[in-house]
């Protein structure tokens, strides 16, 4: 046990880890050493950042706190404390059956941390993190919470309302990152559709993304988790126009049956969706759309699943992932629905449709062989650098195994060509 050393372990989403780095860069202001997920936790104390999105989230966070609640019980840390979405949902719960935890921090309460830590927070701090992705890339987050009401979605309880953050504020945070190395930004919210709507009454994630695109050193900018309804198509000329707004959108659409967005309650219809596609692939050419797909939700019939199959057929999404139903206490959907698919039959509809997006995303990488594409490298591993498009996020996105015929640099940009293909990896090299 290293004595004023920190752990601080972050799950879920890149959401929760802005929270952690926020956390960081404050406990580093004290005096602290502080490790990020590190291979073998050493502190004196322990922060857990939990999710609790859904049942497999929430199993991993109990599971981590149950780990380390064990390792206080054998002296090998001195405090556990444990912050984050979990404890939002479920504060008094876990107080009563985890008492070897010191103290839970709701999703938004973590500064009572530094506190009870008997130290200070420091305001001149707050829009500074102690980033935790390679030193070239960093997630803005640029609102909390959610006004959407969907029926399976647990997100509201938890982080409740939408807050959108100033743009002035976003602006400077950008200006600080950029500073310090950061040439790429992940641009992330709960629902950038909604963003502005709050305190400026009107949509202002095209201007938000406009003024960002236009700080000197910002070279990427990636738009990740839009919301179908009332989707802001002023942003579409701003993706078009500015060079180093990424042609890339994650805009998790869920399904496409008229049956299943209504039980669903995404205020959206099937012809919609296929307009909304259309509209934005016209407007911003070139585009590769990633999406999330939802199965097994209740009252998805065979019939709803195969609309759902033609979809992906139709769209030929650039990326998709896809997840299970999972009958979330405090949902609509648990209250109303009944959750009457088995697992085996939502996993089999998952693995069906994740077999048929194999095949288009193989189709879509083959096409892009021979042709010269921008490459940010992220690392090097022994037999390829490793590196991405503006097509490609981090973490869920494909990568470019760049050959090693010349020495490159970790963070900067280079022309590669690519020479191969595989259904979630690129092959090139640097011309």
């Amino acid at each position: 046990m290293k004595k004023n050393r920190i752990d601080v372990i972050t799950l879920g989403c890149s959401k929760n880890l802005v929270d952690s780095e926020l956390l960081m860069k404050q406990l580093l202001a004290n005096g602290y050493t502080v490790k990020h997920d590190p291979d073998k936790s050493e502190g004196e104390i322990v922060v857990i950042n939990t999710c609790g999105f859904i049942g497999d989230a929430k199993e991993e966070s109990i599971n981590m706190i149950l780990e380390f609640a064990e390792a206080k019980k054998e002296r090998k840390l001195n405090k556990l404390f444990v912050m984050g979405c979990l404890t939002d949902r479920y504060m008094e719960e876990l107080k009563a059956e985890i008492p070897e935890v010191d103290s839970f921090y709701g999703k938004f309460g973590w500064k009572a941390l530094i506190s009870d830590l008997g130290k200070s927070y420091h305001k001149e701090l707050a829009l500074e993190r102690n980033i935790t992705t390679p030193s070239h890339y960093a997630y803005l987050k640029i609102s909390e919470g959610c006004n959407r009401a969907c029926s399976y979605c647990s997100i509201p309880i938890m982080t409740g309302k939408h807050q959108s953050r100033q743009i002035e504020e976003v602006e400077e945070e950008v200006r600080h990152l950029v500073a310090s190395g950061v040439k790429e930004f992940q641009v992330i919210a709960q629902d950038l559709s909604y963003y502005g709507l709050d305190n400026y009454k009107q949509a202002k994630l095209p201007e938000l993304i406009d003024r960002i695109a236009k700080i000197e050193g910002v070279e990427w900018i990636r738009l990740h988790y839009a919301y179908p309804a009332n989707f802001p198509y002023d942003l579409l000329p701003v993706m078009r126009n500015n060079e180093n707004v990424c042609k890339y959108l994650d805009i998790a659409l869920q399904h496409i049956s008229d049956n299943m967005l209504k039980k669903m309650r995404r205020n959206i219809t099937k012809e919609q969706t296929y307009n909304l596609i259309k509209r934005i692939r016209e407007e911003v050419p070139g585009i590769h759309i990633r999406t999330t797909l939802m199965v097994g939700h209740p009252g998805e019939s065979h019939k709803d699943f195969e609309e759902l199959l033609q979809f992906v057929k139709d769209v030929r999404f650039d990326r998709m992932g896809a997840f299970p139903y999972s009958h979330e206490d405090g949902t609509y959907a648990y209250a109303h629905y009944r959750d009457e698919i088995s697992d085996a039959v939502k996993q089999e509809r998952m693995d069906v449709l994740m077999a048929l997006q194999e095949r288009i995303a193989l189709d879509i990488n083959e096409q892009k062989i021979g042709n010269t594409l921008k490459v940010i490298v992220d690392r090097e591993e022994s037999d390829y650098y490793i590196g991405r498009t503006e097509y490609d996020s981090p973490e869920v996105d494909p990568e470019v195994l760049i050959k090693k015929n010349k020495m490159l640099n970790i963070g900067d940009f280079y022309n590669v060509r690519i020479t191969g293909a595989q259904p979630f990896d690129l092959y090139g090299e640097v011309i």
